[in-house]
């Protein structure tokens, strides 16, 4: 268990598919636990795509035991899988996918953004699902910009609640356990103090800037500190504008046992989940 702060960035990148340039800032085989419910967390930083007829991005591929979350920045994503949900995320938007029981899916540049060329910064987390919801059926959901609530902290910081509740409001997420999923913009100068229920996890990003967490930490663009789980705030201040990622929740206290693509409770139903993929009984995509 982590018991004092922990700064991760020092992690190379790696081609996704042929869409997506990212670090993986830890996942469950690392941290797993200390960042519960957490399992992944992988950024692609600002890259530049010429314009091409054929997207690029990630092809047909298996998701069972857990839900995957993808924040656009800049680019537009889109998205399709076994159980016939589809969608297109545009920056702002967020796409919130349970893959449950198991799903099959695809994640590639939209079409129309693909032939235009531009530049693509994304990040997808994977949170985990308590036992009794690993076999859940697969469930999609596409988070609107307009629909994500956004909060004035103190004068310059602002806000945006992707899932849980802060002063007052709350995010559009629907969760299978307390997880809380905010979107931080700070004006150089600005300072505020967020605050964080005792016991959970409680972890800060930094996409760009710099920043000031508690007294005595400081990281800047690609980096992220993992906080105790026994405070009840977070002091952020920050001398260049900034723009971070809040990611705190509710440890789920069951064994992470994961595979690839597969994270589940056993040995066993991991075993089962590459059967079930292999068999068909996860659905495939049709053209």
């Amino acid at each position: 268990m982590t018991t004092s702060p922990r700064i991760l960035g020092d992690v190379p990148r790696h081609w996704v598919g042929d869409g997506f340039f990212v670090k993986t800032m830890f996942s469950y085989s690392d941290l797993g636990h200390d960042l519960s419910p957490f399992l992944l967390f992988d950024y692609a930083a600002p890259r530049e795509f010429p314009p091409r007829d054929v997207p690029a991005g990630v092809g047909e591929h298996p998701h069972r035991g857990f839900e995957t979350v993808t924040i656009a920045y800049q680019g537009s994503g889109a998205h399709r899988d076994s159980s016939g949900s589809s969608g297109v995320i545009h920056p702002g938007d967020v796409q919130w996918m349970t893959a449950g029981s198991g799903v099959v899916h695809e994640e590639f540049h939209e079409r129309e953004f693909a032939k235009r060329g531009g530049v693509v910064e994304m990040v997808q987390l994977w949170v985990n699902l308590p036992a009794r919801d690993k076999k859940t059926a697969p469930r999609y959901q596409t988070l609107r910009a307009a629909t994500i609530p956004t909060v004035a902290l103190a004068a310059g910081v602002e806000a945006r609640l992707i899932a849980g509740e802060l002063s007052g409001a709350r995010g559009p997420a629907q969760t299978f356990s307390p997880v809380d999923l905010w979107d931080l913009t700070i004006a150089a100068g600005a300072s505020a103090t967020l605050p964080r229920v005792q016991g959970h996890t409680a972890a800060v990003f930094v996409r760009h800037g710099s920043l000031r967490v508690g007294d005595d930490v400081t990281i800047g663009a690609g980096e992220l500190v993992v906080l105790p789980k026994d405070g009840t705030r977070v002091e952020l201040t920050t001398q260049s504008d900034t723009g971070a990622l809040f990611l705190g929740g509710e440890p789920i206290r069951e064994p992470i046992v994961g595979y690839g693509p597969f994270v589940m409770n056993t040995k066993a139903e991991i075993a089962a989940a590459f059967d079930d993929y292999e068999h068909g009984r996860m659905g495939h995509l049709r053209d």
